[in-house]
């Protein structure tokens, strides 16, 4: 289906930018995006505790990367 680089996964990237799990969600790939989604959010929410918020901040770059580089097999 979509190749690496492709424009779907530049706009599934863009979209985990501004939400993290909804690439993976246009992707197709629902435990994906609700794991993303689920790691991130807690991680954020807990900002206080500094380190579930760099978690976040990981889990939510590494949604981002992970939405750029996906290739259907």
């Amino acid at each position: 289906m979509s190749q690496q680089g492709s424009a779907g996964n530049v706009i599934a990237a863009i979209a985990s930018f501004f939400f993290p799990g909804l690439g993976q969600l246009v992707q197709g790939r629902i435990m994906a995006a609700l794991l993303f989604c689920l790691i991130t959010i807690v991680g954020y929410a807990m900002w206080w505790l500094v380190v579930p918020a760099i978690i976040g901040g990981i889990a939510h770059l590494w949604s981002i990367i992970d939405a750029a580089r996906y290739r259907a097999d």
